[in-house]
């Protein structure tokens, strides 16, 4: 166990998926404000207050990953989890490409938990409540969904029997994927009912952060749609329809971070 935790602080893979999210959210973020051509001010003003997210998030993201890199380790050195129930005992290609499906579908399973579970809706209605997304909006995650988010990865892992290489693989495509959904650039409109025959696309996650239900409760997917096409969640709506932010945040401020990381421990209250 030392020696993999040695070997994987060797490779710096936490610091280069930082660095990596940072890389690819700053070139949609530019890519964004050229092919919408608003004004930078603008933009920025509204991406400043998603960047403030990263002070809460990154440090329990951080602190928390190293438990899940001690859940994998252990997994794989006590052959546990649904992935060694497979025929064989090696990491191949065809187990790392069910491996991955299998942490998709959890993925889809945590994100129906978050909106249909009220105390966890509370947190993640902070993520929904963005009236203009773009790929600044795959910051603003409240800290307490960041924790939750987390530990559901270290349950997921553990039953799944995830090695530390699907861990990267998966982290590496979900990060660009969930980027990418959140960007508000123009796909052509042929290429994307191509690729969301498989995948979640900007353009169904945007159905997704439609204000109000049912459309709210659609298109869960993390990377592929498959899930939600076939539990019935997949759903399509006129691009000029779709109206940002959730309507149980009306009459808050989705500007004010402070008020924004409030406001699910206000509503409890209140409760």
């Amino acid at each position: 166990m030392q020696a993999l935790l040695h070997s994987l602080w060797n490779n710096h893979s936490t610091l280069l998926q930082i660095f990596l999210f940072l890389g690819v959210i700053i070139l949609i973020w530019v890519a964004e404000l050229h092919n919408a051509l608003v004004d930078a001010k603008e933009k920025w003003r509204h991406s400043r207050v998603n960047l403030l997210f990263i002070t809460t998030a990154l440090p329990i993201q951080l602190s928390l990953s190293a438990l899940v890199i001690l859940v994998s380790g252990w997994v794989t050195i006590h052959h546990w989890g649904l992935l060694y129930l497979l025929p064989g005992t090696t990491y191949g290609w065809l187990k790392y490409l069910i491996a991955f499906l299998l942490l998709d579908f959890c993925e889809y399973v945590y994100h129906v938990l978050m909106h249909k579970t009220p105390k966890f809706w509370n947190f993640h209605l902070i993520h929904h409540s963005d009236e203009e997304v773009d790929v600044s909006t795959t910051l603003r995650e409240h800290p307490c969904e960041t924790f939750i988010r987390v530990c559901f990865l270290m349950v997921w892992v553990f039953l799944s029997g995830a090695s530390i290489g699907v861990l990267l693989l998966r982290q590496t495509i979900q990060t660009v994927a969930n980027l990418t959904a959140h960007s508000n650039y123009k796909i052509p409109v042929k290429i994307e009912r191509i690729c969301q025959l498989l995948f979640i696309t900007p353009r169904l996650h945007q159905v997704h952060h439609h204000f109000e239900l049912p459309y709210t409760d659609c298109n869960y997917g993390d990377v592929f749609c498959i899930w939600d096409r076939l539990f019935g969640t997949y759903r399509e709506m006129p691009e000029e329809d779709i109206k940002f932010g959730v309507d149980n945040y009306q009459n808050y401020s989705s500007s004010d971070f402070k008020a924004l990381i409030q406001h699910p421990f206000l509503e409890k209250k209140n409760k």
